[in-house]
């Protein structure tokens, strides 16, 4: 994983240094100076402003500034202060005004169509929280020292940084809580199937949809079964047959009413549940939701109707259930709670997991995982094509396989989100749908295994 650090934990790495301030500025500069090189493809007649500040990452952008003055370009350094409303056009403007420290409000002047290059974070861009606190210059690349900043993962810091590259300038990090998923994490947490393995071994209940709502059910199996999961059993309450159900899924027929008791008598032989889309707002399919997570510690994906039928009540209906996913969107998120998430998506993902006892996956087009115990995973590789109906309905049964396949519940979550953004990445980029995710999930996986 690729650490991340808050601008207060990224203060404390420094705090704690035996290094020079000087010589880790020096450091810095170096590191930007090499990827401005990189930028311009070369020294010969080119000319640079570097727009500093009077901070850290003002030194950090004259020092780069010294640095390209002995291979030869032009370089002009312009104080924030002085800079006006636009920039005389160069071949790359280096901005080094704020840092991820940055509080305020700040006004980037003009720099037309050339190219930015951004020290540590775009100025005026929140560091802890990805907001753009006034007009920031959009860098084509950002070059960020030690380790990831959560404002650069998240809207609209993500988009304004551009390509962010990590420098190493000797601070150690220790084991930072948080930290972005790669594709040799996922690799490295899933399992190998044994020689002897049955269908048995990951097999996993959907309690999913309603008469009318069976879409999201059929969904939630598929990915299910394209994730790894041996045996799938689909129940949709009040639908004693389902047609519609992916053929290799086998029925399970749950009544109208009292079909808690059928589920509960149902569990012994699976792995993992998912529980929750399509159900249904009726009070009789809430209370359903209760009574079979109270009464079961089967490991599950809370999703969808399950969540809002939690509520307020969460922690207590899933006191004792630490092997429990529960995966909202900013909606699902505030009827949990009582608030929306807030800009701190990274904080609103540890407190409800924290209050709640269990994993929380909260959606977004970052996806961030977090546990009881502070640990956050953070998924980037998703975009655009995953913003559309039925993708979290096939991300709750990609998690559920991988539950019903051993791993962890903080690692079937971060590793779910990760191969549910891969398969959106391997389909087309306009015109995507919820089952293209389905049908490209092995094809994720086995380039994860590869």
């Amino acid at each position: 994983m690729i650490p991340v650090l808050t601008p207060a934990e990224m203060r404390e790495v420094d705090a704690a240094s035996a290094q020079p301030v000087e010589t880790l500025i020096e450091r810095a500069g170096a590191a930007v100076a090499r990827h401005a090189l990189e930028l311009l493809g070369g020294a010969y007649g080119r000319r640079v402003i570097v727009l500093a500040g009077k901070g850290n990452n003002g030194a950090d952008g004259r020092a780069a500034a010294v640095h390209l003055r002995r291979r030869g370009l032009r370089v002009q350094v312009v104080d924030s202060l002085d800079a006006g409303e636009r920039l005389p056009p160069p071949d790359l403007v280096i901005d080094a005004v704020y840092g991820t420290g940055f509080h305020g409000e700040h006004c980037a002047p003009d720099a037309g169509a050339v190219r930015v290059l951004a020290v540590d974070i775009p100025s005026g861009v929140d560091g802890l929280t990805g907001e753009e606190r006034g007009r920031a210059l959009a860098a084509v690349r950002t070059v960020t020292f030690v380790a990831l900043k959560p404002g650069l993962l998240l809207e609209p810091g993500r988009r304004l940084a551009g390509e962010v590259v990590v420098a190493d300038i000797g601070l150690d990090v220790g084991t930072p809580a948080a930290g972005v998923v790669e594709r040799s994490d996922v690799r490295g947490w899933l399992p190998a199937r044994a020689g002897d393995a049955h269908k048995w071994q990951a097999a996993v209940l959907v309690v999913a949809g309603s008469p009318g709502m069976t879409g999201a059910a059929h969904l939630v199996a598929r990915a299910a079964q394209r994730a790894g999961s041996g045996m799938v059993r689909l129940g949709s309450p009040g639908l004693a047959d389902d047609p519609g159900r992916p053929t290799e899924a086998t029925g399970l027929s749950l009544p109208e009413i009292g079909w808690p008791e059928v589920v509960l008598g149902a569990l012994d032989r699976f792995r993992a549940l998912v529980i929750g889309p399509g159900l249904g707002t009726q009070d009789a399919a809430g209370d359903g939701v209760r009574e079979v997570l109270s009464g079961s510690t089967l490991a599950a994906v809370v999703d969808g109707d399950a969540l809002n039928a939690l509520g307020r009540d969460a922690r207590k209906v899933l006191a004792d259930r630490s092997l429990t996913v529960l995966t909202p969107h900013d909606g699902e998120y505030e009827r949990l709670t009582g608030s929306p998430p807030g800009p701190d998506r990274l904080d609103a993902a540890r407190r409800l997991a924290t209050d709640t006892g269990v994993i929380v996956l909260l959606k977004g087009p970052t996806t961030v995982v977090a546990a009881p115990d502070g640990r956050v995973r953070i998924v980037t590789t998703g975009d655009a094509r995953l913003a559309t109906a039925g993708t979290g309905d096939v991300l709750s049964g990609t998690i559920g396989a991988l539950l019903a396949r051993g791993l962890g519940p903080l690692e079937a979550a971060a590793a779910g989100a990760w191969l549910h953004a891969r398969a959106g990445g391997l389909g087309p980029a306009l015109g995507l749908v919820a089952g293209d995710l389905v049908d490209r999930l092995p094809l994720a996986l086995t380039e994860v295994a590869g």
